[in-house]
């Protein structure tokens, strides 16, 4: 964002903030309702992420009806002048099996980008009132308190590796602490850049999925990188491509403490 626009960056991020507490009121509304004897209740989901999807595109062209909503995929075209420099790019719901279940590790996520660089992120859980945001290349926080992650680099049999679902399948580990999945790929990146974990291992995710989420880890020290430390580059999937490769999140120091005790298989 060029100098001399704090106070349009406070407006942007006042309505940020707004609208991704009115989305959670109302995903509550859904929360943990599936149908009896239904281990997942797609329609529960599906209704929930509609009527949620419908409610941030109505404030939006209420609000800022120049600018653009990332819809799955982005092109140069008509995305680089005035008021369509920006897009908006809103996850509607992370952490679905959770949400419909009535386990508390879901969230709404929300991710401004200016000429296809990020302005700032937010991750809202409106079950346990959590609200992860930062500007980018600014601090990063969770509520009020500024959040760091843990630099420390020593892995214990006290450390936490948070992991996917199927992570088992495609990894042999020896990490010497705690294996958890939560079920929530927002939450865990937020997580790990609250310090509250040491590292989180991420697959099959998608440009939408971690862009706010992106922002706020790197404004708290971290970094996604590939399992083979290689530079990870998330706008190479605007296109709305998945990103099939397996992720490791954490702190530069703990890149290699956790990376040693994975093999894939």
């Amino acid at each position: 964002m060029k100098e001399g626009n704090s106070l349009e960056l406070e407006e942007l991020t006042h309505f940020a903030v707004q609208v991704v507490q009115k989305a959670g009121k109302k995903a509550l509304r859904f929360y943990g309702k599936r149908k009896t004897g239904v281990r997942f209740d797609e329609s529960l989901v599906t209704e929930a992420e509609l009527a949620l999807s419908d409610l941030f595109g109505s404030e939006l062209q209420n609000t800022f009806p120049d600018h653009q909503l990332f819809n799955n995929t982005l092109t140069e075209e008509a995305y680089t002048h005035e008021a369509k420099r920006y897009v908006w790019v809103y996850d509607a719901l992370d952490g679905t099996a959770n949400f419909q279940a009535g386990i508390p590790m879901w969230g709404v996520s929300l991710a401004l980008l200016e000429n296809f660089w990020p302005i700032f992120g937010l991750f809202y859980m409106p079950a346990t009132g959590d609200l992860f945001k930062a500007v980018a290349k600014e601090a990063a926080y969770r509520g009020e308190t500024r959040i760091r992650v843990g630099s420390t680099g020593e892995i214990d049999d006290q450390s936490v590796l948070l992991v996917f679902s199927r992570f088992h399948q495609q990894f042999q580990s020896s990490f010497p602490g705690k294996l958890l999945n939560l079920g929530c790929t927002s939450a865990h990146i937020c997580y790990v850049a609250s310090g509250l974990a040491d590292a989180a291992i991420i697959a099959n995710e998608s440009f939408q999925d971690l862009a706010a989420t992106r922002v706020i880890l790197e404004a708290a020290g971290g970094k996604i990188y590939k399992m083979d430390g290689g530079e990870f580059h998330l706008n190479e999937y605007l296109e709305g491509q998945k990103i099939q490769e397996p992720l490791l999140v954490s702190a530069p120091e703990t890149f290699d403490q956790v990376r040693k005790y994975l093999r894939a298989l």
